[in-house]
């Protein structure tokens, strides 16, 4: 099984309401804090126009 190195938001803090990321050759990991077993993986492209909508107020 293939380990990834997780990282989270300074801004999380301490509990289990954070989102980690971690790049996994060419795609990017997602994983809920509280469910570490529970991953979605997309490509760069994909999560940079997730988040840019996010910001855009779209989503």
């Amino acid at each position: 099984m293939q380990t990834h190195e997780w990282q989270v938001s300074s801004h999380c803090g301490e509990g289990n309401s954070c989102v980690g990321v971690a790049a996994a050759g060419g795609a990017v990991k997602l994983r809920e804090s509280d469910e570490p077993s529970v991953t979605l993986t997309t490509t760069r492209e994909q999560l940079h126009s997730l988040i840019a909508a996010i910001k855009d107020g779209a989503l």
